[in-house]
């Protein structure tokens, strides 16, 4: 039987009445006549084109891009979408969030540029995904299948098709995402699984145990070879060797334990190459960077960096106060995805293959011409620190702003954004330079996790208050409140080609969310 909405109040009857007397402000915003000289630039600060002026009535982001566009002699079906900073003139200060044509002289003004018809506004111009992913907006299917809470969750790179999931059950599970049904259940560990990384081809799933060991499993479902023994602790983190760095097609496996050692192991054979000791509390997060360098995170409060190909320790940033709790690369999603993108086009050949990952690698890392892999780091301390280890120790920005711990921090794929999410309730979101932009206000408890979509343009929360939010990366504001779960959500993840997203909690269900 359908519910029916109770007639209103004679209050709600007044206000309405009151409201429908009131005279609506239809008068549209007005834009002051003019125009500005725009001169466009790339993210190194080369010039793109001739510098132009540009009406202020018709100076919105969509229109500045398409003016781009046409200056640099695309045809319409060739035009790239971007979003575009200004540079103040004779200043050193950067606008990230583009006005619109209204507010454009306000904020030049607020900013000491007194007569901007006058003056050459420097636009650098950031070139966005030329797909756009749809936010998701309901849960298509809920599977239940394991026994405890849902630890740990990660589509594969290959096919959103696939969902991996680690649990306290001491299972991990491979589930069928079309179909919305369980595919395979990961049977050996003898301890919660609380890691779980695809390699980056798909073609392998990794998994770390409370019961100290690594395991190896296939698409199929079937175990790889025999247990990686020799961690005395729980594993907490598991990074693969970016698919460019392969070496004679032998794939590398790093893991981060409890133990305070992150150990190196050859994938197909099971051998430990290297064992990284340097630490003097748990490793909470190892990373594998695209130019064989592996960052470690731990509870002793100092960051290490070491080279993967020897083993050697090559810096240790120490600018944490308390336990740093998780890392992210600016590189991450094109380490993670390899040679496939959005095109859909996969290299036959292994050299191809390699040389288009090493490609998009070298795309992703470059900043003022050089390979630039940044590396953020979470703490306890509710600080968030921006590095750039190939310069040095010192860290190249503070980032403060949260109350409490600072749990998870993400970098979007396009490298222009991180996100962080902590236990004050907030996700914070920081430019490229460690600038704060915007506080996203919504959830009621602490946030766990969030996942950027392939485009950079949306961003997925989960928190201790049952629900998943997303988030329009343009406005900062929420686009849409996902309930559904019956407990707290500890993982999810964005399916690299947009279509889903994935999570998993308290409840031991995993919920598969569409647009």
């Amino acid at each position: 039987m359908a519910t029916v909405a109770p007639p209103p109040s004679k209050r709600q009857r007044r206000e309405a009445l009151e409201r429908s007397q009131i005279q609506q402000d239809v008068t549209p915003p007005v834009i002051e006549a003019g125009s500005f000289k725009a001169r466009f630039v790339d993210n190194d600060g080369n010039q793109l084109a001739e510098t132009i002026e540009v009406p202020l009535a018709d100076a919105t982001e969509k229109n500045v891009s398409l003016l781009l566009n046409t200056l640099l002699g695309r045809e319409r079906e060739e035009f790239t979408p971007y979003r575009f900073r200004i540079h103040l003139p004779s200043s050193d200060t950067v606008i990230d969030n583009y006005p619109t044509p209204s507010e454009f002289l306000a904020v030049l003004r607020k900013h000491g540029v007194e007569n901007p018809f006058e003056t050459t506004i420097t636009l650098s111009a950031e070139p966005q995904a030329v797909f756009k992913v749809q936010a998701v907006t309901r849960m298509s299917n809920k599977i239940p299948g394991h026994g405890e809470a849902i630890l740990a969750a990660q589509f594969s790179p290959k096919t959103s098709s696939l969902l991996a999931t680690g649990s306290g059950d001491n299972t991990a599970r491979l589930w069928n995402t079309d179909s919305g049904t369980p595919k395979h259940t990961l049977k050996g560990h003898s301890g919660w699984v609380l890691a779980l990384a695809w390699r980056p081809d798909g073609q392998n799933l990794a998994t770390g145990s409370m019961d100290k060991t690594v395991r190896i499993w296939d698409e199929s479902g079937q175990a790889v070879g025999r247990p990686f023994n020799g961690h005395s602790k729980w594993i907490t983190s598991i990074a693969w060797q970016p698919f460019h760095l392969w070496r004679d097609d032998t794939p590398r496996l790093a893991s981060a334990s409890k133990d305070a050692t992150i150990r190196i192991w050859i994938a197909n054979t099971g051998i430990t190459e290297h064992v990284l000791s340097g630490h003097k509390g748990s490793v909470s997060c190892v990373r594998w960077g695209g130019t064989d360098l592996i960052y470690s995170a731990s509870q002793d409060k100092t960051i290490k960096v070491w080279n993967a190909i020897d083993g050697t320790l090559k810096h240790t940033l120490a600018s944490h106060a308390h336990w740093v709790n998780h890392l992210a690369l600016s590189t991450d999603f094109v380490l993670r995805t390899a040679f496939y993108d959005h095109t859909k086009n996969v290299p036959t050949s292994t050299e191809e293959r390699r040389a288009k990952a090493k490609e998009r690698f070298e795309k992703a890392a470059k900043q003022q011409g050089r390979i630039a892999e940044r590396v953020v780091s979470a703490s306890d301390d509710f600080t968030i620190y921006l590095w750039d280890p190939e310069q040095g120790t010192k860290p190249l920005a503070r980032l403060l702003g949260h109350q409490k711990q600072v749990n998870h921090v993400s970098f979007s794929p396009d490298g222009t954004l991180i996100a962080s999410a902590g236990w004050d309730n907030h996700i914070k979101i920081w430019g490229r330079d460690g600038k704060f932009l915007a506080t996203l206000r919504g959830h009621v408890a602490p946030v766990f996790q969030c996942a950027f979509s392939a485009d950079s343009r949306l961003l997925c929360s989960g928190s201790r208050d049952t629900t998943l939010k997303v988030w329009d990366m343009r406005s900062f504001k929420m686009s849409v409140d996902l309930p559904g779960h019956e407990d707290e959500v500890y993982a999810l993840d964005w399916s690299l080609d947009g279509r889903l997203v994935g999570s998993g909690g308290k409840d031991k269900a995993v919920r598969l969310w569409r647009n």
